[in-house]
């Protein structure tokens, strides 16, 4: 795996489309919820990218905090359909934490969590706050990681 971490100027033409690609092919066609990924926030991200030789497998996106939520924040968090019995899902958010720790020092980050994945987050620190709640018709609840 060749994991990249870019800001939305220094992403190639391929990278955006591959992102957008794979967003789409896994939170509106996988998961079958119309909604709008192009939110705008992009802009703002830093983007991680994870490749299997020409293949994007991997993505999340991060933001400072202030911009998604008042903590720094980690969102958009995919394994591509076909490489996820391989456990890159582990290596992305390690990947993803020492990212935002690089480049925003040790702070608390936030998420907004599908509700079937919170075991997953609970490995890496993350506790449930709150009530769960639909985003996009998806039951979520917000998570923190001190």
């Amino acid at each position: 795996m060749n994991w990249q971490l870019h800001r939305f100027e220094s992403l190639s033409t391929k990278m955006l489309y591959d992102l957008l690609q794979l967003r789409s092919e896994v939170f509106v066609v996988e998961q079958d919820c119309v909604y709008q990924d192009i939110d705008g926030l992009d802009q703002k991200a830093f983007h991680l990218v994870g490749y299997d030789e020409d293949t994007l497998v991997g993505y999340a996106r991060f933001f400072e905090p202030k911009i998604y939520f008042e903590e720094a924040s980690i969102g958009r968090v995919i394994i591509k359909e076909t490489h996820r019995d391989k456990k890159l899902g582990h290596d992305l958010m390690k990947q993803c934490l020492c990212f935002v720790e690089a480049n925003l020092g040790k702070q608390a980050i936030r998420i907004s969590a599908q509700v079937h994945l919170t075991a997953y987050y609970q490995k890496y620190g993350f506790v449930s706050q709150g009530e769960t709640y639909l985003e996009d018709g998806i039951p979520h609840i917000q998570m923190l990681r001190e």
